[in-house]
């Protein structure tokens, strides 16, 4: 049996039983937001990381490797996303996407993407997507259900990635900085383009499906696979968009963050 089969076989059983990684407290909270958890949904996807050249002392986004980081990543987040919408999801909540070297090679990764996939009690179908598809959202069900007071709802866990190469400097300005307090100033712009690179390119995401904003914005910054010079810019949210009238929220559902 296929691994896709054998999801599906567990999907089947949402009708009978539903999963979530969501505390009872979160559970609780989901319920007075009028949704119901539904599946706990996964996507992952093992990739190889593939070789591109580059000439040490220049810097450059290495497109290549920018665009395996970023399929990867969409791989998995496209098979969880399926998974809710077999299950008939509004979307799904607290999504997480984490990776890990696979196997020997630090050119395997894994990206794994992981959430509670809802539904809403009173209008399903009326959450999702403009397109019709499930939303995704990063946020926890407290940042969820004070979202929702404010009139917007989410629409989808949005990216973006930038790897870059940072040109090595030269021999001999190495030696006049030796022992002396000074600025690295190929490292400083290199983070600077990485940086505004993958920051386009997740606003891009937003306004391809029609969001108005992103909330919950992460970015983190790592050079753990690709040796000297070489870093990855990562950076994420929650896309959101408006459709109605701020309410007010009870003291009373404001759960104490874990």
């Amino acid at each position: 049996m296929q691994p896709d089969q054998i999801a599906s076989a567990r999907l089947a059983e949402v009708e009978r039983v539903w999963t979530s990684d969501l505390s009872v407290s979160e559970f609780a909270l989901l319920d007075a937001a009028g949704f119901e958890p539904l599946e706990f949904v996964m996507g992952s996807s093992v990739f190889h990381i593939g070789w591109q050249t580059q000439n040490l002392r220049q810097s450059t986004e290495l497109q290549v490797l920018t665009q395996a980081m970023y399929t990867a990543r969409f791989n998995a987040m496209g098979r969880m996303l399926s998974e809710a919408a077999q299950v008939h999801a509004d979307g799904v909540v607290g999504v997480q996407l984490s990776f890990r070297q696979h196997g020997l090679s630090a050119e395997h990764i894994e990206f794994i993407a992981v959430g509670t996939s809802v539904r809403s009690k009173k209008a399903p179908g009326t959450f999702r997507r403009p397109d019709g598809a499930p939303f995704t959202s990063h946020l926890n069900v407290q940042d969820f259900y004070t979202l929702l007071s404010t009139g917007h709802v989410p629409v989808e866990f949005v990216m973006g990635v930038c790897v870059y190469h940072v040109a090595a400097q030269g021999f001999l300005q190495s030696m006049k900085q030796m022992g002396q307090n000074v600025e690295m100033p190929q490292w400083t712009q290199g983070y600077y383009d990485a940086r505004e690179l993958a920051l386009s390119r997740m606003q891009s995401e937003a306004e391809r499906v029609q969001a108005t904003g992103v909330t919950g914005v992460e970015w983190f910054a790592q050079e753990w696979m690709w040796g000297a010079h070489t870093l990855e810019f990562f950076t994420s949210g929650t896309a959101v968009r408006k459709v109605g009238e701020s309410t007010p929220i009870a003291p009373s559902l404001v759960l104490p963050l874990r």
